[in-house]
C-alpha cells in the first residue's frame, strides 16, 4: 500500500532534504529508519519537492510503498521513536496507489521570517534572518502584489539553476505582515523555482529599506535577468509551510 505522510523538521543540521553522498539529510535520515522497519529492505521516500541546507519545513509532504501492515497510529508512533529529534511526523494516512507527492501538487505556501529589530536575538538565529534597518512594511506589500499572477520569473531563479523549459509560474497569493520585531512574508503558488523564494525577499528587503521603489518589481520581472533583482535571503528564514494536493489524496 501507499502512504501519504506530513512531516516537520528542522532545517539547522542537515544539508538539505535531498539524499546526498557526504552530508546529513532529511531524506537521508527517514529512507534509513524505513529500511530498518522493513529489516533490510530499501524503502525510497518521495517527496513535494526538495528544500536546501539550513531550510525548515513544517508541512512537508512524502510518500512511499510498503508491504506492513501497521495501523496509522502504530506508522505514527514507530517512526517518531526512532527519527532524530529534529524531523518529526505529524500525520500518516493510506492514500490511492497512484497518488504522487510531487507531481499531484497543486499549491504550495512558503514562509520567510525576518526579524527585524535593533540588536540580533542569538536564540533566533537559525530561525530568521535579522535585518537591523528599520523596513517599510507598507511599501514591501505594495510591491509584493506586483507577483501576483503568471510571469517568467527568470531574475528570481537563481543563475546556476538547470531548470528545463520555460520559467513562468503562478503566485495565487503573497501577504507582508508584521507581528511584533517579526515580518513575516507569506507565498503562495502552483510551483517555484530555484531559490524564487528567498530572491523575492531579498528583493522586497531592498525596497523595505528604500534602497528600490516597489514599481520597480514589474520592470524586474520584464527584464527575465536574475542580476536584476536583489540578493537571495539566507536559507534559515524560510519554511515550507503547506503542500496542497487535489481529491486524490
Amino acid at each position: 500500500m501507499r502512504l501519504k505522510a506530513i512531516i516537520q523538521y528542522d532545517g539547522t543540521f542537515f544539508s538539505g532534504y535531498q539524499v546526498q553522498p557526504n552530508g546529513r539529510t532529511v531524506q537521508g535520515v527517514i529512507e534509513k529508519v524505513l529500511t530498518k522497519m522493513h529489516k533490510g529492505n530499501h524503502v525510497r521516500v518521495t517527496a513535494s519537492g526538495r528544500t536546501d541546507q539550513g531550510v525548515h519545513a513544517v508541512g512537508q509532504v512524502l510518500h512511499f510503498d510498503t508491504e506492513l501492515e501497521i495501523p496509522s497510529e502504530n506508522w505514527l508512533r514507530a517512526l517518531n521513536t526512532m527519527l532524530p529529534d529534529d524531523v518529526e511526523v505529524v500525520s500518516i494516512t493510506e492514500v490511492p496507489d497512484d497518488f504522487h507527492a510531487r507531481y499531484d501538487v497543486s499549491e504550495k505556501e512558503y514562509r520567510y521570517y525576518i526579524l527585524n529589530a535593533q540588536e540580533k536575538n542569538l536564540f533566533r538565529r537559525h530561525y530568521t534572518h535579522f535585518v537591523e534597518g528599520e523596513l517599510d512594511l507598507e511599501a514591501m506589500y505594495e510591491a509584493s502584489q506586483h507577483f501576483l499572477g503568471s510571469h517568467d520569473f527568470s531574475s528570481f531563479c537563481a543563475a546556476n539553476s538547470n531548470v528545463k523549459g520555460d520559467k513562468v509560474r503562478t503566485i495565487t497569493d503573497i501577504t507582508v505582515n508584521q507581528e511584533e520585531n517579526d515580518i513575516i512574508v507569506r507565498v503562495r503558488g502552483t510551483g517555484f523555482l530555484y531559490n524564487m523564494v528567498r530572491i523575492i525577499v531579498g528583493t522586497l528587503i531592498d525596497i523595505g529599506l528604500g534602497k528600490r521603489e516597489p514599481e520597480e518589481i514589474t520592470e524586474i520581472i520584464a527584464a527575465q535577468d536574475r542580476s536584476k533583482a536583489g540578493k537571495t535571503a539566507p536559507p534559515q528564514g524560510l519554511y515550507l509551510w503547506e503542500v496542497s494536493y487535489d481529491k486524490k489524496s
